[in-house]
């Protein structure tokens, strides 16, 4: 990835497939959901096993959510890990409902996991509050130094460790993608959600200082409800040349249907973080492969459950990343992606 914050580069991005993802939301769904794990029916734990809880910002029910999950399971299976024999999972899904992070976060405490694995920043700072001794593996978490998760990213220290999924050239790039298309954006609205993304002000900061050199103008757009999405929505719409981009937090992911929805009614050109977001009608993503960080995160379960300590695990920064295009979107829009953007993508859906 460069560091200029320009427009997306050809060599730093890993291409993936889009049936990789799909083959694993597949064989999940088929498998039945994962919010209800296999145990003994007396209750009791199998001789000799572990015991691992999972914090999950999703819905049960969504389908990028049960990906992800799948992706853990797989991965602690290639490892050795077999689930109901020699580990058990705990799994707790908030749906984007602020409340029952916290309360999730003291009930898998509660149930004395060996380790406890955290997606997303509000997943960790709600089992942070509960325990300080439990190992806990985080991933798809944006600046852990900054929110105080850990020490460093070499020596964490404390008792988390885990996978970072930002980049701050990212934001340059997701300006450029927008000023890349015909006819191209010059104000840009941020979406976010103050009260789960306390990452954003480091966000937000990146792309303001690379929006010069797009020559767009970004503004901070924070929203908590529908409500606040659509008047912001509504806002854009009534300006030339305006466009979305949409921070990756608990809110803008469980409410990504309805973003997409306005957005095209609106007829606002948008990028997103995540690949399910074209794959669901958005225009354009651009970002890390979570799949790719829940296999690491498993990975990291394997080793602090056979002794290894957090403080010595290095934080990891991301190393995989997606552009995907939504051509079918963008016709409905009626704006024309550059051909030097189509060339790079990861993934082009017509």
């Amino acid at each position: 990835m460069d560091q200029g914050g320009g427009a997306v580069e050809h060599d730093p991005i890993m291409r993936t497939t889009r049936r990789k993802v799909l083959a694993v939301v597949a064989a999940t769904l088929a498998a039945g959901p994962l919010a209800v794990q296999a145990q003994p029916r007396d209750g009791r734990e199998p001789h000799g096993s572990r015991r691992l809880g999972v914090l999950m910002p999703t819905l049960a029910k969504d389908p990028q959510g049960q990906a992800l999950a799948a992706a853990l399971v797989q991965g602690l299976g290639a490892l050795g890990w077999k689930e109901g024999t020699d580990l058990r999972i705990d799994w707790r899904w908030v749906g984007g409902d602020l409340v029952l992070f916290d309360r999730y976060a003291a009930e898998l405490v509660a149930l004395g996991p060996d380790v406890l694995l955290a997606m997303g920043s509000p997943s960790v700072a709600a089992l942070r509050r509960q325990t300080s001794t439990i190992p806990i593996v985080f991933t798809i978490v944006t600046d852990p130094i900054g929110q105080g998760f850990v020490e460093s990213l070499s020596r964490p220290g404390g008792n988390m460790t885990g996978f970072s999924n930002y980049d701050p050239p990212m934001a340059g790039k997701w300006l450029g993608m927008l000023t890349q298309i015909t006819p191209p954006v010059a104000r840009v609205a941020v979406l976010y959600d103050p009260a789960t993304a306390a990452y954003a002000g480091l966000m937000l900061r990146a792309i303001e200082e690379a929006a010069p050199s797009q020559r767009v103008v970004a503004q901070p757009a924070p929203c908590r409800d529908d409500a606040e999405i659509e008047a912001i929505m509504a806002g854009l719409a009534r300006e030339e040349r305006d466009g979305l981009l949409v921070l990756p937090d608990p809110l803008t992911i469980s409410h990504r249907e309805a973003i997409i929805a306005l957005a095209a009614r609106h007829r606002l050109p948008a990028v997103y973080p995540f690949r399910f977001y074209a794959e669901s009608g958005g225009l354009m993503s651009y970002g890390t492969d979570q799949v790719d960080l829940f296999r690491g995160a498993a990975s990291y379960v394997d080793r602090i459950l056979k002794g290894a300590k957090p403080a010595d695990l290095p934080v990891q920064a991301p190393a995989k990343f997606e552009l995907v295009i939504n051509l079918k979107t963008a016709k409905a829009l009626g704006v024309t992606v550059a051909p030097s953007l189509l060339s790079i993508a990861d993934d082009v859906i017509e």
